[in-house]
């Protein structure tokens, strides 16, 4: 399998920051993110290996990277006495578990966007011209928001396993399914301006070339 320079680049990236992680993490026996880091090196694996069919382009591959930095990190450093994923980062409303907006909504708004241009570049190769967006958009949106659930069930699984996470209780998972709401909203902005309108273009390019022939 041939990368280009950038994928080279992303790939070296993440092989550092999975594998310092896992030391670190085995070192302070923290089994919670042991865990996230063998499913995370599994998509990883698994987007290599698929990359020549899925042709992911760089700002899905940049985006899913840094996604999986602000995780690995999000559980294990610390500022001011706590992990980052409880740090608050501006005080909008509620309080403890309940206080938006911390680290961890954060993450879950910029990653579940990420997965929502996923699902979307995954699904592009079988949608029409003639494709309905107001239809195709709620629907995209609802299958960023169903690997936003998927994810819970993942951090449930620790739960399940282990005899303690700090996945937190029933605030902290409903307040996660709303930032995964609210970034694959803005992932289908995103997808409306930068991927629509460029297959909108190029299909009336290559119409034009047929007509001409």
């Amino acid at each position: 399998m041939s990368l280009t320079a950038s994928q080279k680049w992303l790939a070296t990236i993440n092989a550092l920051y999975i594998a310092g992680f896992a030391i670190y993490y085995l070192s302070i026996r923290n089994y919670e993110f042991l865990w996230y880091v063998l499913v995370t090196s599994a998509i990883i694996g698994l987007i290599l290996l698929t990359l020549p069919r899925t042709k992911f382009d760089n700002l899905i591959l940049g985006g899913l990277s840094l996604w999986g930095l602000m995780h690995m990190a999000g559980g294990g450093v610390r500022l001011g006495g706590q992990v980052l994923y409880k740090l608050p980062i501006l005080h909008l409303f509620g309080s403890g578990e309940s206080l938006v907006l911390k680290f961890d909504q954060l993450v879950h708004f910029f990653g579940f966007a990420v997965a929502t241009l996923v699902f979307y570049h995954l699904l592009r190769p079988y949608l029409s011209t003639t494709i309905n967006w107001r239809v195709l958009f709620p629907l995209i949106v609802l299958g960023g928001m169903g690997l936003g659930a998927f994810n819970e069930m993942i951090e449930f699984a620790a739960v399940v396993m282990l005899d303690q996470t700090g996945v937190g209780g029933y605030w902290n998972t409903s307040l996660d399914l709303v930032f995964n709401f609210i970034g694959a909203l803005a992932a289908a902005v995103v997808i409306n301006y930068r991927y629509r309108y460029a297959r909108t273009s190029a299909d009336l390019r290559g119409q034009q070339s047929f007509g001409s022939q």
